[in-house]
């Protein structure tokens, strides 16, 4: 059995660690398709060395680019390798043009087509995440949902039945197989000169924070107001650094701010699991601070990962002022996350994604 997996950004290398190793324990053969959307070594390469995972067979290059030409590339590259592989499956990990442009590419060629983190749903279309994952689900063969949330979305649209499968949360899977690695190999918070608890941890990239300069000089003079009572650690996206810094002047007497490059997976776990309070606008970040039991404040309207808002560990906080995200992380400082509840899963999902594959192999959806 042969599967072509497509990935192309940071939170897909991670999903593809662990599901990769489950898929070789069960005997299948996976070739390896990067895109190349994230291509700058701190977002792409250190997540290959660190993880374990196997040389990409394929890398695109595509780069960055606008919506329509970047996922263009990445569908005639894909379809050309496709063509090439002949899989009994492609595989796509969440919401990212990589996602839409693998699944379908893999779809108009008949090949069936296995989404990883299926089903969510923020209810905004303008977000371009929003478009990509209701396109991957409607082209999907097999649904992998992370939450029963996500299995209702699918249900809600028509999607149900044999082709969805409940496996739980695969970054899941990521921090318990890797947290025991990070304490033993990260040193970042004495890179840092930081303390356990010491600390807010900050995270800013999606676009409808980056691309909007109101929503953005809320975040960021939020942030500077806290790191007035804490310090507080951002690490930048490239593309995001330039932003700010051409239009935001940082340096505010009395504030630690430290801005830093972007990380590698297992600094961020470490930086994660020892933070005081998390601010982020990434789902993914929203999740791990969650099974590092530390509160989270999501800088945006809406999250997909509702299971969290709703037992207490995060809270919207949409950038409106820097008043309003100054608050809802103050506010977040002295609480205490400890719920037994477990929504994404029992740390198997990989394994669960491997079994589902190779049976459907034999006997197709």
């Amino acid at each position: 059995m042969k599967i072509v997996t497509v990935i192309g950004a940071r939170p897909q290398f991670v999903k593809a660690a662990v599901v990769s190793r489950a898929l070789a324990r069960a005997g299948i053969d996976d070739v390896l398709v990067h895109t190349g959307q994230h291509y700058d070594p701190n977002m792409s390469d250190v997540f290959f060395a660190e993880l374990g995972i196997a040389k990409p067979a394929y890398n695109l290059g595509v780069g960055s680019g606008l919506h329509g030409a970047q996922t263009a590339r990445m569908l005639e590259g894909i379809e050309r390798i496709l063509v090439a592989e002949n899989p009994d499956w492609a595989v796509v990990y969440g919401d990212t043009n990589s996602t839409l442009a693998g699944a379908l590419a893999a779809a108009k060629l008949h090949i069936p087509v296995a989404h990883v983190e299926a089903g969510l749903r923020s209810w905004n279309r303008q977000m371009p995440e929003e478009l990509n994952r209701i396109l991957t689900d409607h082209s999907a063969t097999l649904l992998f949902a992370p939450t029963a949330a996500a299995v209702s979305n699918l249900c809600a649209e028509g999607i149900n039945g044999t082709r969805v499968r409940l496996v739980g949360d695969v970054m899941y899977d990521a921090v318990l197989l890797f947290s025991e690695l990070t304490e033993a190999t990260s040193d970042v918070l004495q890179r840092l000169g930081l303390s356990s608890g010491g600390y807010v941890l900050a995270t800013i990239h999606r676009a409808e924070n980056t691309d909007s300069p109101a929503r953005l000089q809320a975040i960021l003079s939020g942030l500077l107001k806290v790191a007035h009572r804490l310090p507080v650690v951002l690490p930048l996206h490239p593309r995001t650094r330039h932003v700010v810094e051409q239009n935001h002047e940082l340096n505010e007497s009395g504030a630690e701010l430290f801005l830093i490059d972007p990380v590698g997976y297992l600094d961020m776990l470490m930086l994660e699991k020892h933070a005081r309070v998390i601010a982020t606008d990434s789902g993914g970040v929203q999740k791990e601070a969650f099974f590092h039991r530390v509160p989270c404040v999501t800088l945006r309207d809406e999250t997909e990962w509702v299971e969290i808002v709703e037992l207490g560990c995060n809270r919207l906080a949409p950038p409106h002022s820097a008043d309003a995200v100054a608050a809802a992380i103050e506010a977040a400082l002295d609480l205490c996350i400890d719920t037994t509840e477990s929504p994404y899963g029992d740390g198997h999902s990989a394994e669960y994604i491997a079994a589902e594959l190779a049976v459907s192999c034999e006997c197709p959806v």
